[in-house]
């Protein structure tokens, strides 16, 4: 279990670097929450360039997207569902071209969801080492955000599927650009995939400036 000390101490770095620890020491995840408490988790969603109705929404969508696929797809494939500001991203390896139009069909019934980017390869199911070689990456490439200067992980979300990595979040054509080549410099990373929603700089102050229960209310 993690001190109080030290849990104070992580609660007073950057933010990125609590959502770093979250990703990289998953055993402890459980500790870190109890330590830190909802005012670090409530202080991150408040952060986020995505409004908190879009955040919940995300939530739902996922949720409802995971189960929805489960039920449709069985142990003819394997589908990961990402949603960013209500824009769905499906990755993963089904049986054929059939399943992949079903699989895009059903999520984008779900109520919400804004637009999908189908990025499913018809493959046979990926390993497990695959897979956990796929999270080992996502962790890499978010430290890696963190140390980048003028670049904010907690705008930008990490999926990665066979060593290709998808870029999601509402940055900056310049956030965009660096968050690109600062994720191909991973080492495992075989491509770089931008899924970004892009905003301009003068979006990017305003969003900062907001106070809060101004962006909540967006």
């Amino acid at each position: 279990m993690i001190s109080w000390p030290r849990a104070w101490s992580c609660a007073n770095r950057p933010l990125a670097a609590v959502i770093l620890c979250g990703v990289l020491v998953t055993s402890l995840q459980g500790c870190v929450e109890m330590a830190i408490g909802t005012a670090v988790v409530g202080t991150l969603a408040a952060t986020d360039r995505r409004t908190f109705g879009a955040q919940t929404e995300d939530k739902t969508i996922t949720l409802k997207g995971e189960t929805r696929v489960a039920n449709l797809v069985g142990n003819g494939g394997h589908v990961n569902v990402a949603s960013f500001n209500r824009r769905v991203l499906l990755t993963g390896e089904v049986r054929d071209d059939a399943m992949k139009a079903a699989v895009e069909r059903e999520v984008g019934a779900i109520e919400n969801v804004a637009s999908i980017v189908n990025e499913l390869e018809v493959l046979g199911n990926s390993s497990f080492a695959s897979r956990s070689n796929d999270t080992l990456i996502t962790g890499k490439v978010k430290a890696s955000f963190v140390d980048a200067r003028d670049l904010y992980a907690n705008s930008i979300k990490v999926v990665t599927e066979r060593g290709v990595v998808y870029l999601m979040g509402r940055v900056t054509q310049r956030e965009g650009q660096m968050a690109g080549e600062v994720a191909r410099g991973v080492s495992g990373v075989q491509k770089v995939v931008k899924v970004f929603e892009y905003i301009s700089e003068d979006d990017l102050r305003q969003l900062s400036s907001a106070p809060e229960s101004q962006q909540s209310r967006q």
